[in-house]
């Protein structure tokens, strides 16, 4: 790369300015993208679960997050990439779309698939979210929550990534928000994946302490390979293969229209609801590990983040696949030291890359990534550093939203926790001058939308 080429990326993302390097930058793409790649077989194995031609929601999925990531790279140049989201596809593939199909039947409407009335759905939300973002609504709400909500996030998401590690590898179980007694599956401890994973957790965290680039990427790299030797995974069959476009351009807005638009509504908003905290605190619990947020707790260029995330999800639907999100794994990238657009751009080329190298993607197993999962999330905890545990109206919001976003599987959810305590905590102790006027209003949102979960369920399936 020419002296010049490097100077005008440089300049542009800000590299230097922000405390950075070219090679740190690529070096942070590469391990956010390492812990990302699983979703490349894992999304189409759920929507497949719902309808969806597999082989085509892998084209979905490696093309959306590709191209969001790079738009949030270059448009909004901060190191978050985006992929579509774990929690959020099973939503669409086991809730949305049942409820779809019971819909349908219910009406007698035929000649619809249920998977296709839920793509437009969530192209219709694309559009709100991004009439919301130029509108700077979703900044403003962003701009809303208070310093201790948004470290707490932090720390929630730290959990959350924690706890998504163990599970993939059935070290911990059941994991789900109607799950009880998660604990350890004893029988798994002496399985290859959990003592590899172990073994290499341990590995990272070393190698961290000793202060060696790209120590989470080595892990997973090691780990893969270790798992190919002793057996425990297979390596790729083959190194390329065709895209296909099964899946694409196959919205269906007459079906949802189909429906009525009370229904339509309220498919809509349930997404909406689910997407928009998911996103928002996301990009909150990034920004604060990054050290991208200003004295205030507000970040800078959030509109822009938001509106490069909200065109993700249109375009996804559009390619033929569920949300569109702001991922969290961003967070073993950013401790890797990335903190421009540029590794950003960086995870989004190499998604583009796995439109062709699929099989080589698909061969990282779940246990290689354990290693990058729960050391992120560890080192996620020190925003709790933050929070002023001396007040209760601000620690007991914030430990709410610590322990839900984990216990409820829902970043969304455990946020909906966080906001209303506060808010309610603030009134009762007359201090409600040190809440946004926004924050009641989405406190308030949040009230409406826990109570009406089941009766939007019942009446979405039932008429």
């Amino acid at each position: 790369m020419s002296s010049s080429i490097t100077s005008m990326i440089d300049s542009y993302f800000e590299v230097t300015e922000r405390g950075s390097n070219i090679k740190t930058e690529i070096i942070a793409g590469l391990t956010t993208f390492m812990t990302m790649a699983y979703i490349l077989f894992v999304n189409p194995a759920i929507l497949s679960a719902a309808g969806m031609p597999a082989e085509g929601v892998v084209t979905a999925t490696a093309l959306s997050a590709g191209l969001a990531s790079i738009l949030m790279g270059i448009y909004a140049r901060a190191p978050f990439a985006l992929a579509p989201g774990m929690g959020l596809n099973g939503y669409f593939a086991f809730v949305v779309t049942p409820l779809i199909a019971s819909a349908l039947a219910a009406r007698g409407i035929e000649g619809h698939e249920p998977w296709q009335v839920a793509l437009a759905a969530v192209f219709i939300e694309g559009i709100v979210f991004i009439v919301l973002s130029i509108t700077r609504f979703r900044e403003e709400v962003a701009n809303s929550i208070p310093p201790s909500i948004k470290y707490a996030t932090g720390a929630g998401i730290g959990l959350f990534l924690t706890l998504i590690g163990l599970n993939s590898i059935d070290f911990v179980g059941p994991a789900g928000p109607a799950e009880m007694g998660v604990g350890i599956n004893v029988e798994m401890l002496t399985s290859p994946p959990v003592l590899i994973a172990a073994v290499f957790t341990l590995a990272a965290g070393i190698l961290m302490a000793l202060g060696v680039p790209g120590a989470l990427l080595l892990s997973i790299i090691g780990a893969m390979i270790v798992g190919w030797i002793l057996g425990v995974s297979e390596p790729p069959g083959q190194i390329v293969s065709t895209p296909s476009f099964e899946a694409s351009l196959k919205i269906d807005l007459a079906g949802l229209l189909s429906m009525g638009p009370a229904i339509a509504v309220a498919i809509v908003f349930t997404f909406f609801m689910v997407d928009f905290f998911d996103t928002l605190g996301t990009l909150t619990g990034l920004a604060a590990k990054a050290g991208m947020m200003d004295r205030d707790g507000k970040i800078p260029g959030v509109s822009k983040m938001l509106l490069s995330d909200a065109v993700g999800t249109t375009v996804g639907a559009l390619l033929g696949t569920s949300t569109v999100t702001t991922y969290i794994e961003s967070a073993a990238g950013i401790q890797s030291g990335g903190r421009t657009g540029l590794t950003a751009v960086v995870v989004g080329a190499l998604f583009l890359l796995g439109l062709i190298f699929t099989p080589i993607l698909a061969s990282t197993p779940a246990y290689a990534t354990v290693p990058a999962l729960v050391i992120v999330g560890v080192l996620m905890m020190s925003t709790l550093k933050n929070i002023d545990l001396d007040d209760p109206t601000e620690a007991i919001p914030a430990v709410l939203v610590l322990a839900g976003i984990p216990f409820t599987f829902s970043i969304a959810d455990g946020l909906g926790l966080g906001f209303i305590s506060y808010v309610a905590l603030k009134a009762a102790t007359g201090r409600m001058k040190e809440v946004n006027p926004i924050l009641v209003v989405v406190a308030l949102l949040f009230l409406v939308y826990f109570a009406s979960l089941p009766s939007i369920h019942g009446f979405i399936a039932g008429g």
